[in-house]
This record gives C-alpha cells, sequence and structure tokens, in this order.
C-alpha cells in the first residue's frame, strides 16, 4: 500500500512536470481527478516510461536535466525585455541583430545557473551566441496591430466552397460542349469555388464598403481522398487546397482552353448543373484532371520566364514543400492498395521517415509526380495571392482575413512530415460539459508542446507565416489551445482524456511578431471554458477574441460549448440557453476587445435560429427526441421575445411593433449587433443572403441515415450578384448606418 502510494504521488509529479493538469474544473465548477491509467497511458504516448519505480524514477530525471540544460533553441521575450536563460560558462556574449550589426556585451548572473542580458529595442529575429551555445532571440512587439476603432470597420465572411460566378461572368472561358451548349473549360466551376471566384467576392465587397472578408480554412487537404472534405481536418496546414486553383490567373486562358480541348467534362458538367451543393467527390477529379493536362502542357512548352518563377516558387518552398508533394504522391500511388482513407502510417515501414533514402529514391523514380504536386500548390499560392491584392485594391484595410485550424489530421502530411514536432497517438478534443455530457473527440493531432520549446518554435512559427503569406489578419480556431489541449489516449472514451499545458506566453508573442511583421491582425475563436485570465492576456496581447450574439446573455450562465468543425461528435453543442432564459447584453455593453458577430458556421443562422431550422435538424438526426423538440422550441419562442425586447430597448426597431414578427428580423439584428463596440464587425454571406441552414452541423457527420449537408452548401447567387441582391442592400445600409453611430 505505502510502495503503491508513493508510485501515484510519483506519477502525479511526473505528469504535472511535463505539463499535464492531473485535476481539472468542469463548467459547473466540480473538480475531478484524472484516472491514473490515463495519466500512465499519456507519459508513455510523451515519451516518459512510468510502468515501473524505476521508470517514473529515470523519467523524472530526464525532465530534470532538460530543464537544467535548458536546451531550447529560442528565447521568447518581449521588446525591451531582458532575456533570462540557463547558462554556465564565460559571460560575453555576442549579440546579431537582424539588421546585420552586432553587439558585444557580458551577461549577468541571474541566479540558479541562469543569467542575464539587456533588453533589446529591436523587434525581430536575432542571433545570441554566448560560449558554446547559438540561441535565436525572437523579440516581440507589445501587441499585434488593430483596426482603428473609430472607423466602425465591417467585413463578410464566407465559405470558400460555397462561392460561384454566374455564367456571363465566366463565358469567356467556354467551349461548345458535344452537345452544344456551353460547357466551363474550368469543371466544376458552377459548384465548388476557387480563387479568382473569391478574389472576385473581395472586389464587391470591398467596393460595399467592408474592411475585411474572412473565410473558411483553405489549407491542403487530400487530393487522392475527397471524400475527407471537412476543412478543419486538413492534411498541412503548411499548404493550400489545390481545389480551389483557377490555372487561367497564372497560365493565361489560352493555356486553359488547350489543356480543357483534350479532355471532356461535358456529362460531369450536365450532372452537377443546377445542384445547390458541391460534390467534392466530383469535383476534386474533375480538376484534377484539367490540372494535369496543364501540367503536362507546362512541362513542355511553357515560356522560359514562366519557367523561372516556378523554379523560383519550388525553391523557397524547400524541404516542406518538397516533402508536402511526395506525400500526395505517394498516397495517389497507394490509394488503390491501401484505400482512399490510409496514412502514412499504413505504408511500407521504410516510407514512414519523409527524410529518409526509400522516400528520397521514391521521389526521385517518380518525379513527374512529385513535381505536379508542387506545380499545384504554386498555382494555389498565386491564386490566393492574387485575391488578397484584389481585395486590398478595392479599398480593403485589412482584406483576407484566413482560418487557422486547430490542428491536422494524424494520417495527413503535416504530421508525416514534422514527427517530432507533433503528438503522436492522441487525439484532441474538449471534455465533458453542458451541452457535451460525453466530452467530444475532434481526431486531430497537434504539436507537442515539449518538442515546440525543443526545436526553437519552428513548427509553430511556419504555421502562422502560412495562415498570413497572404492575408491582412487571421482567426485562430479554437485558440484556447494555447494554454491548454484536451488530449484523449487512443481507444479512450472522450471524457477519459487531460488536460496538457502549452507554452501560453511564448506562443502569444509570437503570434504578435508574426503579426507584425505581416501588418495583420488576428482574432482568436475563444468560445468554451476558458481558463482564468485567459482573455485577459489575449486583450494585453492584442488578440480580438469572438462575441457571438446567441450567448451575449446576462447573467453569463455559460460560456459557449467547445466546437471544433472538423470533429465527429456524439450530439450538436447547443446555444446557450439557460434556463432562466436571460435577456441579451444590450449592445453598448459587448467587449471592445473582440470582434462582434451574429453568428458563426457551426451555428444557426439568423433565419435558422428564428425557425427553430437547427432544431428541427437534431430532431431529425435522432438528436433529440419529439418532447426534447417541442420542449426547446418552446423556450426559442421566449429566446425570440428577449431578443425582440433587446432590440427594441436599443432602438433597433420601429416603435409600436410589440410581438417579434414571423420573419426574422434580420437588419434589426444587424443594426444591433452592428452597434457594439467590437473594432469589427464580421456577418456571414448566408446571413446577408437570408440562407435558413448553417454551413455545419456539429455532430452530424455519422451515425444516421439523415445527414445535414456539411461543407458542401452553395450561396444562391453568384458572387457578382451578392452586394446587387436587395436583400443584402439593406443589410449593407443597416450595418453602415448602425457602425456609424457614436
Amino acid at each position: 500500500m505505502i510502495g503503491s502510494v508513493r508510485t501515484s504521488q510519483s506519477l502525479l509529479q511526473l505528469a504535472e512536470k511535463v505539463g499535464l493538469v492531473p485535476v481539472w474544473q468542469d463548467v459547473y465548477g466540480e473538480t475531478h481527478d484524472v484516472e491514473e491509467s490515463v495519466l500512465r497511458s499519456m507519459l508513455n504516448i510523451l515519451d516518459l516510461p512510468c510502468d515501473s519505480s524505476a521508470q517514473l524514477a529515470e523519467s523524472h530525471r530526464r525532465l530534470d536535466h532538460e530543464a537544467l540544460l535548458d536546451t531550447g533553441g529560442m528565447l521568447v521575450v518581449n521588446v525591451n525585455q531582458a532575456p533570462t536563460f540557463s547558462y554556465i560558462g564565460s559571460p560575453i556574449y555576442t549579440l546579431t541583430l537582424e539588421s546585420g550589426k552586432q553587439y558585444i556585451g557580458r551577461a549577468r548572473a541571474a541566479g540558479s545557473g541562469k543569467v542575464s542580458i539587456r533588453g533589446i529595442d529591436q523587434i525581430g529575429y536575432h542571433r545570441l551566441a554566448i560560449g558554446d551555445r547559438q540561441l535565436t532571440l525572437a523579440v516581440a512587439p507589445p501587441r499585434c496591430p488593430s483596426l482603428d476603432r473609430r472607423q466602425g470597420a465591417w467585413g463578410v465572411s464566407a465559405q470558400v466552397y460555397s462561392l460561384y460566378r454566374s455564367d456571363h461572368d465566366i463565358s469567356r472561358l467556354a467551349l461548345p460542349s458535344a452537345v452544344g451548349t456551353a460547357a466551363s473549360v474550368w469543371p466544376g466551376w458552377e459548384k465548388g469555388g476557387d480563387f479568382a471566384t473569391l478574389t472576385a467576392l473581395a472586389r464587391h465587397a470591398g467596393r460595399a464598403g467592408a474592411s475585411a472578408l474572412a473565410i473558411s480554412p483553405v489549407h491542403a487537404m487530400f487530393t487522392a481522398d475527397p471524400q475527407r472534405y471537412s476543412p478543419y481536418s486538413p492534411s498541412s496546414r503548411l499548404f493550400l487546397n489545390v481545389a480551389y486553383i483557377e490555372p487561367s490567373v497564372v497560365l493565361g486562358e489560352d493555356a486553359v482552353r488547350r489543356a480543357a480541348a483534350q479532355i471532356s467534362n461535358a456529362s460531369d458538367d450536365a450532372a452537377s448543373a443546377g445542384s445547390a451543393r458541391v460534390d467534392w467527390t466530383s469535383v476534386v477529379p474533375r480538376r484534377l484532371r484539367l490540372l494535369r493536362a496543364l501540367f503536362n502542357d507546362f512541362r513542355r512548352q511553357s515560356h522560359a520566364d514562366t519557367v523561372n518563377k516556378f523554379e523560383e516558387f519550388r525553391g523557397r518552398g524547400g524541404d516542406a514543400l518538397e516533402s508536402h508533394a511526395c506525400y500526395e504522391a505517394l498516397h495517389h500511388h497507394y490509394r488503390d492498395e491501401l484505400g482512399p482513407s490510409c496514412g502514412w502510417q499504413q505504408w511500407p515501414a521504410e516510407l514512414h521517415d519523409p527524410r529518409g533514402t526509400a522516400v528520397k529514391a521514391y521521389a526521385a523514380a517518380h518525379e513527374e509526380d512529385v513535381s505536379f504536386h508542387v506545380f499545384l500548390q504554386w498555382l494555389a499560392d498565386a491564386g490566393l495571392r492574387h485575391a488578397q491584392r484584389g481585395a486590398r485594391a478595392a479599398g480593403m484595410s485589412a482584406g483576407l482575413i484566413t482560418d487557422l485550424a486547430i490542428g491536422t489530421d494524424p494520417r495527413g502530411s503535416h504530421a508525416w512530415s514534422r514527427q517530432g514536432e507533433m503528438l503522436g497517438g492522441v487525439s484532441v478534443g474538449a471534455p465533458p460539459d453542458l451541452y457535451q455530457p460525453q466530452g467530444q473527440n475532434w481526431g486531430l493531432t497537434a504539436f507537442s508542446p515539449r518538442a515546440l520549446h525543443q526545436n526553437g518554435y519552428s513548427a509553430f512559427i511556419e504555421t502562422l507565416r502560412a495562415a498570413l503569406a497572404h492575408a491582412g489578419g487571421v482567426r485562430i480556431d479554437h485558440i484556447l489551445g494555447l494554454a491548454r489541449m484536451w488530449l484523449i489516449p487512443p481507444e479512450a472514451e472522450a471524457s477519459d482524456g487531460v488536460y496538457l499545458r502549452y507554452p501560453l506566453n511564448d506562443m502569444l508573442r509570437l503570434i504578435a511578431l508574426e503579426a507584425w511583421r505581416h501588418r495583420a491582425i488576428v482574432v482568436g475563436e475563444n468560445l468554451g471554458t476558458v481558463p482564468e485570465g485567459f482573455n485577459e492576456q489575449l486583450e494585453r496581447t492584442g488578440i480580438l477574441g469572438m462575441s457571438v450574439l446567441w450567448f451575449e446573455r446576462a447573467p453569463q450562465v455559460a460560456r459557449a460549448p467547445d466546437i471544433e468543425s472538423g470533429a465527429e461528435l456524439e450530439s450538436e453543442p447547443k446555444p446557450i440557453d439557460p434556463p432562466t432564459r436571460a435577456p441579451f447584453v444590450d449592445p453598448s455593453q459587448w467587449s471592445p476587445y473582440a470582434m462582434a458577430t451574429p453568428s458563426t458556421h457551426d451555428l444557426p443562422t439568423i433565419h435558422g435560429w428564428w425557425a427553430g431550422r437547427d432544431l428541427e435538424w437534431r430532431r431529425r438526426l435522432g438528436q433529440l427526441s419529439d418532447d426534447e423538440f417541442a420542449q426547446q422550441l418552446q423556450e426559442r419562442q421566449h429566446d425570440k421575445k428577449a431578443l425582440w425586447h433587446a432590440l427594441e430597448e436599443a432602438g433597433c426597431v420601429p416603435e409600436g411593433e410589440a410581438d417579434p414578427p414571423d420573419m426574422a428580423p434580420r437588419d434589426a439584428i444587424f443594426s444591433f449587433v452592428a452597434r457594439t463596440p467590437a473594432p469589427l464587425l464580421a456577418v456571414s454571406l448566408e446571413d446577408l443572403l437570408q440562407a435558413i441552414d448553417q454551413p455545419n452541423l456539429p455532430g452530424s457527420e455519422s451515425g444516421s441515415d439523415v445527414t445535414h449537408p456539411n461543407w458542401t452548401q452553395c450561396l444562391p447567387v453568384g458572387v457578382e450578384e451578392i452586394f446587387t441582391d436587395q436583400r443584402a442592400r439593406q443589410a449593407v445600409a443597416a450595418i453602415q448606418s448602425a457602425r456609424r453611430k457614436p
């Protein structure tokens, strides 16, 4: 018994030392002890064996040794903050600034085997040499760039796949089909979106007065498995979704015509015409066929200057780009044998190491296939860059705001190429809460905090740079994960997880530094169980949180549940519907440190919420019984009255209308949210066009014969018609009028 107690105590100490949280608090304020079996499983996964007293002692020794040596390759500090680090030896150091200027100084003893040097007043990445140590010194600005609150900025949010152009907008690219009708050169143009269509939307939105265009994630997906299309479960966050390429942006319309003449898409286009949804399993292969024809022509007859641009892009991409392209080629190679859903873990063992000799031999033997996937990234990169330039040219102060997913599919390119920085064998999720009593398992992997520190945060920095490369801002999904991540061991229930702490201060500083270098704003999706003091840290760093109308209730009984779009959940998280039917917060009381929005892609649209469409879907999916549906529909009626009362109190509806109308008072709601002190208001195109279904309904991915059309719904009009649509023009007028009010 005594030995068991000692072992248990040693286990707890080891867990806490590595950042695991053995005791956590739920939304009710109750504390829970993590099961010892869960701690042991997680420690073993973190390469800290703990199955015996000897293993525990050795794992403790390893962590203590790492802490003593402080082997991390980067120091992250604020501007003018004195860097302090572990070091024993000669105190003379050389500091080489990013500008090339050098300083020689003497470090001061700081106690406990640590030394410090003077603070640096120049923001950037500098080199510090002291004794035999070479360190990168990252000096961050106090805050991220921000929007001028006095401007009353507003923007729109869009799901890229939902966008399309009307017939006349692409008629210049049309070819006669076999049956004499116009067939699109770019297959699937009418459903599935592309970066050229995004560019057109950005120009129209900018001319309408928008300052920003927030877009769904455009991370690289799986071209060999188009059924994996949730944008929040990508293959890699370092590269782009090649399904969004519009090749004429780079190669010209004549080249696209020549390639299109080599393939036939008429039957495919006819099959998808008139569809209100994207059939990813049809669209992606069609586009890849045309892109392959373009690639073949490119290799045969491209001009030297075009080839040089391609080679320059390839050179800048370095090993990361080559690894991603090789992964894509390998995934296609093994698709027929192992199935499209296979991951690199199922490949032959010699191919598990992306830098191994077997992978190099494969890349050399399949040079054309690897180069094809580099070619795709070249076109995609140019397309997104073109969209951001179009947004800024149209007058947007920010332009595109990209979306950075919280993690990646463990079977994908990012996890394969960055195995040393990723957590293997675990899944990211969320603990049980008010609306997910079983917890959530998102099926994603994420960075290892220990490996991040040891590798100088290189994997985190390159991910931030990829998100900001062609954008005026980034939205970081589930930013709570910078503080702690709920990790679930293999084969365990979502509730049997444990929090793992992350180096929040360092990561926030690096975000501020990269945002400063890219002159970009940062929005953090902070909906969920927020750690104490977390929102205040975001505010100090200049990262905007998110204020969502459905959750702005007083008193705030609970924050919104943790939601991750790419996840398969047990059931759909509900908006906050407190039993007391709490009133909606007056606009003047909303946070001035958050982006305001009526809803999100995971929540009901304005019209959907007003009509109870989300509740209807949950009943159809079997998530609500008939009795539960009736009860929640009645509660929604009370909430509608509460919201209507708030609209009246704020002066957003005409006097004399005592009862909520049958149709959602969309413009009044826009006006209400627009009156908040938020520096940025974002409204979705779905709400602008009065759509009733939300882009994604978490928890509806499986387990029922009925499926919600997640990540496939198209807008009802083409992008060039959105801001000429009478509904949208009325909404924009209401928004601009309210944003101008003092």
